[in-house]
């Protein structure tokens, strides 16, 4: 499996490779009021897929701010459960902490963001 692996990497920098070589044509992007840039078409799409990234890790940003902050007011698994005098929220108690599954705490966060959907 290791060597597939191998083998499917090379093939695809190979590719990449060829590619590359041919389309070295230079290719002009201009932009407004008449500037422009001239450079390889291969660096063009280069720059185009890079920019593509970081708008893409830009609008995710936001989400992965609000799952941080959400995180971090979560109360963590090793906290202790106040338990109360009334004996339903004892035994309550007493069942989550005796199952192997650590309890799973609802954020302010709507039904959809947290399933993932």
């Amino acid at each position: 499996m290791k060597y597939l692996l191998w083998l499917l990497k090379a093939a695809i920098f190979f590719t990449l490779f060829a590619f590359a070589l041919n389309n070295q044509h230079d290719a002009t992007v201009y932009f407004f009021f008449g500037t422009y840039w001239r450079a390889p078409l291969v660096l063009v799409v280069l720059a185009a897929f890079a920019g593509g990234l970081v708008v893409g890790a830009l609008g995710m940003l936001p989400g992965w701010w609000k799952h941080r902050v959400a995180a971090a007011q979560a109360p963590s698994a090793g906290e202790a459960v106040q338990p109360s005098s009334t004996p339903a929220t004892v035994a309550t108690t007493a069942a989550m902490a005796t199952s192997a599954a650590p309890a799973i705490a609802t954020t302010d966060l709507p039904a959809a963001r947290q399933h993932g959907l």
